[in-house]
């Protein structure tokens, strides 16, 4: 049976009652070892590690592969938040106080801030997980990387009902925009075959977000993405890195790009006064999609320049 409560100032709250039973259930059956064992599934499907996936397929393994990952999970990532801003519901602790938040998502702020927090429908951690792991499979064409594509993004959207951050529905919401974004985003750029054409579609269906959206998810991913469909160009004309099979080399730059991300990330903060970055209004937003963009562009077209100073590393000398 569905049901919806009146809406509360901030989003909705709507649900089918077997996901608040069994939401309950798992919570208060399960024992604190097995919540503590479950919680960490979600990292699967966090921000960090599809970073270091992509990193490693991008600037390590094959640049083409970590194109048509990176693509596919920002546009997943940013579709994700403008369904969420539409639909505005609440996560499940909201709807029952026996339903607790086990892990947050974003640790620096209360559990009912929900700019914060983001929306409920669908999982961007189930979203991100199908995205990435079912790219990959796509580009590897291996039975195990198959097996894995569907084997991760269960686990994370198992992950996600038991920590109380998603309801059931979420979770499938979010698989759902993940196969739908691996097969038709390829399918549209076979279809436009000029690349500014293909970029203007992909920005036009994101831009209205920034119009209705109000969770801070939106225009971080919207600045990932312009920031990625302005590095792939320049990239591909001033930088024309190469692809490593040296495992040193490999190690350098995924823990380089890491940490050019993050470290940049902290370093474009600092002109702004923290007030003002954590306002919610426009001027936050558009700082925090400009920060992204700047971001997302360095680690793609201008971190792979440096690349050229570990060239030597891990070549054995010629006799």
């Amino acid at each position: 049976m569905f049901f919806m409560t009146p809406a509360v100032a901030e989003g909705k709250r709507f649900f089918l009652d077997w996901e608040i039973a069994l939401m309950e259930w798992l919570q208060s059956h399960l024992s604190a070892g097995a919540i503590g064992a479950l919680s960490q599934l979600s990292m699967f499907g966090e921000e960090l590690l599809m970073i270091v996936i992509m990193g490693f397929f991008y600037w390590v393994y094959d640049k083409e592969f970590g194109k048509f990952i990176g693509m596919n999970f920002l546009v997943a990532n940013v579709w994700n938040p403008m369904i969420k801003n539409i639909a505005m519901r609440l996560r499940p602790y909201f709807c029952s106080d026996r339903i607790d938040l086990l892990r947050l998502i974003d640790t620096k702020a209360d559990k009912f801030d929900v700019a914060a927090q983001g929306y409920s429908f669908p999982s961007g951690h189930s979203s991100g997980a199908a995205t990435v792991y079912g790219s990959a499979a796509l580009c590897l064409k291996k039975k195990w990387a198959t097996v894995l594509a569907f084997l991760l993004p269960l686990l994370v959207g198992v992950s996600r009902v038991v920590v109380g951050a998603h309801f059931p529905t979420d979770v499938l919401a979010g698989w759902t925009l993940g196969a739908l974004v691996i097969f038709f985003i390829p399918w549209l750029q076979k279809k436009i075959k000029n690349r500014w054409v293909f970029y203007g579609v992909i920005v036009l269906t994101a831009l209205p977000g920034f119009f209705y959206c109000t969770s801070s998810d939106y225009f971080s991913a919207f600045g990932m993405l312009i920031g990625f469909l302005l590095a792939e160009p320049f990239e591909e004309k001033y930088v024309r890195f190469e692809n490593t099979r040296s495992p040193i080399r490999a190690v350098l730059r995924i823990v380089g790009g890491g940490a050019v991300y993050f470290a940049l990330n902290t370093i474009l903060k600092l002109p702004f006064p923290k007030e003002v970055l954590d306002a919610g209004d426009f001027t936050a937003h558009l700082i925090r999609s400009g920060r992204y963009a700047v971001v997302i562009f360095v680690v793609i077209a201008v971190y792979p320049m440096l690349f050229r100073l570990t060239a030597k590393i891990g070549q054995k000398k010629s006799a």
